[in-house]
This record gives structure tokens, sequence and C-alpha cells, in this order.
């Protein structure tokens, strides 16, 4: 997967991003979690965003403002037919993009148990942990992003 490119999301994208989320649940979001991403996408988010390739939509991430200095990084996530192939790492490359042209300091990620050693990769820490805190099974983990 070479040509990756992001685009603002769109009400017709709706589909494609429950079909993600579905895809990656219960492994990485709680199912109980549906609902509030439903209603997410319903508000038509200003910020979020689709990450395309190929002619599909592989992943969405949204980059909101969150006070001074300060973001939060709500509703990553990715096709789990790409895992492996670079895409999240395109993704979290925009974001870093984004945090520079911003100014921002520290992103926020509300992460899972399952989802918080990627975004570690990048240099996230984590500040704490609240066992079953997405729904059963599913821990947060907040993390910082400097």
């Amino acid at each position: 997967m070479t040509n990756v490119t992001f685009r603002p999301y769109n009400e017709s994208d709706k589909q494609a991003c429950i079909d993600i989320f579905d895809a990656n649940c219960p492994e990485y979001f709680a199912p109980n979690e549906r609902q509030d991403y439903d209603e997410f996408l319903e508000s038509a988010p200003q910020g979020y965003e689709i990450c395309e390739g190929d002619g599909r939509v592989l992943g969405a991430f949204g980059l909101f403002d969150y006070g001074e200095n300060e973001n939060t990084l709500n509703w990553i996530l990715l096709d789990p037919n790409t895992q492996g192939m670079g895409v999240g790492s395109k993704i979290m490359k925009r974001v870093m993009l984004q945090v520079r042209t911003l100014g921002t300091k520290t992103v926020r990620i509300a992460a899972s148990h399952k989802s918080a050693p990627f975004f570690a990769k990048f240099g996230a820490t984590t500040v704490s942990t609240t066992r079953n805190g997405w729904g059963p099974d599913m821990d947060r983990i907040d993390m910082l992003l400097r």
C-alpha cells in the first residue's frame, strides 16, 4: 500500500467507518462504544479525517482542540486488513504534522490496553489506567504524547 491519502470526513463515509469499527470489535473497541461512535459520526465532526488507499477507506482519526497547547486524538481506527502495512504509521505521521503546524505541546490519547502499545511506539506515555474503563475486559489507558 504505497498511495495513502487523507481528506475530511463527510457523511457518505459513515458506513465505511462503522464497518471498520465493527471489524475491530471486540478486539480493539468494546461493543458498548459503537453507539458513541455512531453519534460522533452523526455530529459531522469538524477535524475528523479519512485515510484512503486503493480507492477505499482504510481508517479514520480526529485531532481536536483540548485547550491551550493541547489536542486530543479521538476515534482513531484502522481496517484490520491493513495492519502491518504501515497505514497506522502514516496516520500518526499525519497527526504529528498537524501537531507541529498547530504548535501543540501535548496530545491526549484515550486508548485501550490493546492499542496503547501502538501509541507508545510513537512516544506516548501512560498517565493512568482504568480497569474495564471502556467496558468489560477493555481497560482504558490514558496517554500523553509530547
